[in-house]
């Protein structure tokens, strides 16, 4: 068993934004952890629906075929619709080698240029999302399966999920958050 880690004394903590920033951190923290809750339920029922599935066709020979593309639904939906809620804890896989060899003014630059490049790309997946959604939406499409469940749900999970980052990411750059500290929070 080992003791818990001490942060060394070079790290800083990160004080809440104040003012118009500091609102809108609180009220997308308030969000993001929402959308983590009802992601943790989806998880849930995806893990019950899928039980379901293997006791009614082994146990009880009950074919059916709405199970594998619910749950995926499911999945799709708690995975975008969490995203926010784990980048607000930095929680996110990171390479932390660059972390140990820059000296610490120059990580916290990468920091924040790795913050506005993911930025980017998030803003450009969550614009597609839309996209997605908003054909989805207008040409009534439908899953090609028997129970041909509506394609808005799991591009409506997407888009809103990527704008949750998005936002999430926005708020980290223009706090620069990633300049006061070297640790994960």
């Amino acid at each position: 068993m080992t003791a818990p880690a001490q942060s060394s004394a070079a790290e800083t903590t990160v004080s809440p934004p104040r003012g118009a920033l500091g609102a809108a951190a609180a009220l997308l923290g308030w969000v993001n952890t929402a959308a983590a809750v009802l992601s943790a339920v989806a998880l849930g029922a995806a893990g019950c629906v899928l039980t379901w599935e293997a006791t009614a066709r082994y146990l009880f020979k009950i074919p059916s075929d709405w199970q594998d593309e619910l749950s995926v639904f499911l999945l799709v939906g708690a995975t975008f619709m969490s995203a926010a809620w784990v980048q607000e804890r930095r929680g996110h896989v990171g390479i932390q080698a660059l972390a140990v060899i820059l000296p610490p003014a120059a990580d916290r630059v990468r920091r924040l240029a790795s913050d506005i490049a993911a930025l980017a790309f998030c803003a450009f997946f969550s614009w597609k999302s839309w996209s997605l959604l908003i054909e989805a939406v207008r040409d009534g499409q439908t899953s090609n399966s028997a129970w041909g469940a509506p394609l808005w749900i799991p591009y409506g999970c997407m888009a809103l999920g990527m704008s949750l980052v998005v936002l999430q990411f926005l708020l980290q750059v223009l706090t620069r958050e990633s300049l006061q500290h070297a640790g994960h929070r």
